[in-house]
This record gives structure tokens, sequence and C-alpha cells, in this order.
């Protein structure tokens, strides 16, 4: 929800000071230079005590935030379920931001937010990858909602226990390590790709090197053998 705040100024100040003027050019003279200066001085006095008196009208509408578009099925079962789980598990993540107060909590959340998005985006991108994060959606995600909404409910009993008090410092412990495993298997998801770019860059540069297209660092790093081989020499 949206809310627009529209504030509309009192227009009793204007007329008041038009008021001082009409009255004045009616019941005196204003050819004088110091009777227009006295009239003006009276106008500007009502418009200022008016302005102070009447206040803004300010009001305020609520505006429902526009549908967002359902995204349409891929034709792949697993992975729409993969798109609907992942966005139940994102909003729960929110609710939960919302919900508990602990700022070092929020934070973490927030950085689990960001990391869950990030990997349904790229599983989204390649489907192929979806098998590399089934025990994620299976069990790592699930069991750290369920600690956090754990962690919600006792928080939110304002009782300091020990079964309370000794849940919530073990859930707060264990945050910083879930942080991690879901970034390093967002991590994962490039592992292929980051393959195949050293393939990449290491043919690349000994290409350049044999063309005589490198630098000289590169170029003295390959050099070849009588059989034709490489030969990578360290510096």
């Amino acid at each position: 929800m949206a809310t627009i705040t529209k504030v509309r100024k009192s227009t009793a100040p204007y007329y008041g000071a038009a008021a001082v003027w009409a009255a004045w050019a009616a019941l005196l003279d204003l050819y004088k230079p110091s009777q227009f200066a006295f009239a003006a001085v009276l106008s500007l006095g009502a418009f200022l005590l008016l302005r102070a008196v009447c206040k803004d009208e300010v009001t305020e509408t609520v505006v429902p935030d526009p549908p967002k578009e359902e995204e349409k099925p891929t034709g792949n079962p697993e992975l729409d379920k993969m798109i609907a789980d992942g966005r139940k598990a994102v909003s729960e993540m929110k609710r939960l931001d919302d919900a508990i107060e602990d700022e070092k909590i929020s934070a973490d959340i927030r950085r689990l937010e960001t990391v869950c998005e990030k990997i349904f985006d790229q599983v989204k991108a390649e489907p192929a990858r979806l098998p590399q994060i089934r025990r994620f959606m299976d069990y790592y995600l699930p069991t750290t909602l369920k600690l956090l909404n754990a962690y919600d409910r006792m928080d939110s009993t304002g009782i300091s226990g020990d079964n309370i008090t000794g849940t919530k410092e073990r859930v707060e412990s264990i945050m910083g390590t879930i942080v991690t495993a879901f970034e390093k298997q967002l991590d994962a998801l490039f592992g292929a790709d980051a393959m195949d770019i050293s393939t990449d860059i290491s043919v690349l540069e000994t290409i350049l090197a044999r063309e005589g297209l490198a630098g000289e660092r590169m170029e003295a790093q390959t050099t070849k053998n009588a059989d034709g081989t490489d030969i990578k020499l360290e510096l």
C-alpha cells in the first residue's frame, strides 16, 4: 500500500489581505504614499495573522499497490515448484524481518533474502542447475525458516526464561553460518562457468603468446619444446 498526502493551503489569508485593501479604498484615501504604505502594512499583518490561525487542509489517500503479474508456468513442473516455493520463502523472510526487532537478526534475514533471490534467478535462467539446489530447497531453506519462526514466536512473548533465552541465543549464533552456507550455494551455481572461463583464458593466453600478440611477461611464460609441446616457465 502507498499513501499519497495532499496539502491544500487555506485561502483565508489571501481573502483577508484583499479585504483590507478593499475596506481602506472604500473608507479612506489611497492617493498619498503614506496611506498606501500603511494599507500595505495592515494587509500584510492580516495575511500573517490568518496564515497562523487558519491551518492547511491535509488529506491522505491510501492507494493499493498495483497487482503483480503472475509468472506463467514454464512447462517444467519441478522448476515451477521451485519458483512458487521460492516466492513463498522470500515473502516469509520479509515478514520475519518486519516482525523481529533485533537488528542483527534482521540484517542477516535481509542478506538471506537477497542471496535466495539470486539463487532462484540463476536457476530460472538455467533450469539444468535444479539438481544442484535440491537439498537446499528440501532441507536448508525450510529448516532456516523454521528456526527463524521459532525465534519470532519466543521473542514476541517478552519473557526471558531459560528455554526461551537459550534457544534465541543458539539461533542468533548460527545465523552467520547459515548466511555463509547460502552464499556458498550461490557460488556453487557458477562453478561450471568459472571452469569454462578459466579454460578459455588459458587457451587464449597460449594462442596470443604463440602469435606474438601477448605482452612480454606472457611470452616469457610460454615457449616450445623441440617436439612442439608448451612449457610453462615460472618467473
